[in-house]
């Protein structure tokens, strides 16, 4: 059945997701506040800062208004990087508020909170009132934008406590292309999706310094091995971490130029600097912050992420990623299980 979804946050995953859901039979409204963009959007079809040269369906409607973007959802998909995610849920709820609505809301934001280190469906939770609101669905996996946009075969996850409200969520997305699985681990799901993007920075960065296929299959079996120690700390299913958000996830963010992850640890092995890497990149780097949010977190509970904490004194104390990789490799000889 045809639902009237508002999406908010039309960057490439969000628009992406906008026309799949609008070419799956649903009303689809997308909003953006760049007027640029939605003007573009509605003439042209087209998003080329985020999608270049890929062309959105005609029926996908964009507007800055994001009242008229909601009224009469039944259903609101957040696609919002994580620092600009409690300015837009607030606003979210003054106007559901206003309209007397209580959607199903689905995210697909990865990362953690600066400094309360809470994840994006916490953050939703505090900000859009229960009155407002059904659950709260974390749509997450190995889904690069591009890929998604030529129709590849993907698949992903659908997360929710409520396994009724995580089946609703997987027959909007799935389609000929796009498998949908459901998930009841929340805390697994979105640990996952967060803290692979610091794993992906540091494989960029070390084909960057010209390291091969022996290094890179090292650091990511190790940097599960990390998410799953911290995950399991805050209560996740260990299994989950095995799946798609988990290793899923790690494999096609740590292994993919589409990754703006993997391209920022790449141009930083090759030397560049952090900042004229965002400066450059041209869209949000959510690894670099969440780097900074896990090696806090981790020391604040006694959990060790080796490889976390050496990305953090390259990207915040300025250690030259050769030293850092000696110090690792340097470390004392311990089991695999630990």
């Amino acid at each position: 059945m045809a639902e009237k979804i508002a999406v908010l946050g039309a960057g490439s995953w969000g628009s992406v997701l906008a026309n799949m859901l609008t070419e799956n039979g649903h009303d689809v409204t997308l909003w953006s506040r760049n007027e640029e963009q939605v003007k573009q959007l509605n003439t042209e079809h087209t998003n080329p800062r985020y999608m270049k040269d890929f062309v959105y369906s005609t029926k996908l409607t964009a507007t800055t208004d994001m009242k008229k973007s909601v009224k009469g959802a039944s259903v609101i998909l957040i696609v919002i990087p994580t620092k600009g995610l409690r300015e837009v849920a607030k606003k979210l709820n003054t106007i559901l508020t206003e309209l007397h609505q209580k959607p199903l809301i689905i995210h697909a934001t990865k990362g953690l909170e600066q400094n309360t280190y809470k994840r994006p469906s916490e953050m939703l939770s505090e900000d859009i009132s229960p009155e407002n609101r059904q659950a709260i669905v974390v749509l997450s996996g190995p889904s690069h934008a591009e890929d998604v946009a030529i129709k590849d075969m993907t698949a992903v996850t659908a997360a929710c406590e409520d396994l009724t409200s995580a089946k609703k969520a997987q027959k909007l997305f799935s389609n000929s292309y796009f498998r949908v699985y459901t998930n009841d681990d929340v805390i697994g799901a979105e640990f996952g999706a967060a803290l692979k993007n610091i794993i992906a920075i540091g494989a960029g960065a070390i084909q960057g310094l010209g390291y091969h296929d022996n290094a890179r299959a090292a650091l990511i079996t190790r940097g599960l091995a990390e998410i799953r120690r911290l995950g399991v700390a805050f209560g996740a299913n260990p299994m989950t971490f095995i799946g798609l958000s988990g290793v899923g996830d790690l494999v096609v963010t740590a292994t993919s130029k589409n990754s703006r992850n993997w391209r920022a640890g790449y141009q930083l092995g090759q030397g560049k600097k952090l900042q004229d890497v965002i400066d450059n990149m041209g869209m949000v780097i959510e690894g670099v912050y969440t780097t900074k949010a896990a090696y806090e977190l981790s020391r604040k509970r006694q959990v060790q992420m080796p490889i976390t904490e050496a990305l953090y004194r390259v990207l915040y104390e300025g250690e030259d990623i050769k030293t850092a990789i000696s110090q690792l490799m340097d470390r004392d000889l311990t089991s695999e299980n630990e």
